[in-house]
């Protein structure tokens, strides 16, 4: 991200002269642009850079490592169908676990469900935590609910170590490089099987179809080994590349549309939601011809 000059960076001295941008680029070739209206903050974790901006067309944003995680202006559609999609297919999502997701956005979609006790939240990057609780408390106050608890700690080194089992797992991860790289491997996924109960269900982001479909491909190749069911579904989020996402809905039983709790949903509040319905629950696995061959084998 291009840095302002360091006049710039105060509010009152905001004039014509402010030019600067934001671009998350997909291997050098293509990106995302975003003008910038001020550096909010800046810092670096002991994992990361974090860095909090208002762009012109989306307000506030959170930059991880040089990547656009969430906005203010966005539909929301990624963290509430990583949260919804699951939670409507099991039919008691009681214990969830969320590893990494540390906006807070996935977990406050997951406590929107009354049926659940518990939601654990593994961040490797606390800091993450605290700026957006600060920054973005609309999509982070599910933090303060009494039914989440918050562990510091890579995921991986939490879920080879704990004895707990979930009824949910979502892998609410940044793209796999640095501290994610491990999590998108087959040997992970096999220890998240086994964290679950016996009807348990992963849902994993997986990336751009358009722009990573190698990444895809092979995760869903090693996703089938693993588990009986596994199905691809989508989402449209404008702040990421391709505009076009995906996650893996991966079940040791249910079948995410024959197994959606209509009567559920029905009595759930939902109303802050801006992207997630029923409809939208099961166009979601409906996917273009394209992406059909990278996943179906």
């Amino acid at each position: 991200m291009k840095q302002p000059p360091e006049e710039y960076i105060q509010e009152d001295s905001m004039t014509d002269l402010w030019n600067v941008w934001y671009t998350e680029l997909h291997q050098g070739k293509s990106g995302l642009t975003f003008k910038i209206s001020r550096l909010i903050e800046s810092t670096q974790s002991d994992f990361q850079r974090i860095d909090v901006v208002e762009t012109e067309e989306f307000g506030k944003a959170l930059v991880l490592y040089g990547s656009l995680m969430i906005a203010e202006g966005d539909t929301g559609a990624y963290n509430e169908m990583i949260a919804h999609v699951p939670l409507f297919a099991h039919p008691h999502p009681r214990e969830i676990l969320v590893i990494g997701g540390g906006d807070g956005g996935c977990v406050t979609n997951v406590l929107k469900h009354p049926e659940v006790e518990r939601c654990t939240i593994c961040e490797i990057d606390g800091q993450v935590i605290e700026v957006c609780k600060k920054h973005f408390p609309h999509i982070a106050k599910g933090f303060d609910d009494p039914r989440c608890r918050i562990v510091i700690k890579d995921g991986k080194e939490f879920i080879s170590n704990t004895d707990e089992k979930f009824d949910i797992i979502l892998l609410d991860l940044s793209d796999p490089i640095g501290p994610a790289a491990d999590l998108f491997q087959k040997s992970f996924h096999e220890t998240v099987r086994n964290r679950l109960n016996d009807d348990g269900i992963m849902v994993a982001q997986s990336e751009s179809p358009l722009f990573n479909p190698q990444t895809v491909k092979a995760m869903y190749s090693n996703l089938r080994d693993i588990f009986p069911i596994v199905r691809m579904y989508t989402c449209l989020m404008p702040i990421y590349p391709s505009c076009f996402w995906s996650f893996a809905f991966c079940s040791k039983k249910y079948h995410p549309i024959d197994d959606f709790d209509s009567k559920r949903y029905a009595a759930t509040d939902l109303s802050d939601c801006n992207y997630y319905n029923e409809d939208v629950h099961r166009g979601a696995f409906g996917l273009p011809a394209y992406v059909k061959k990278l996943v179906e084998f």
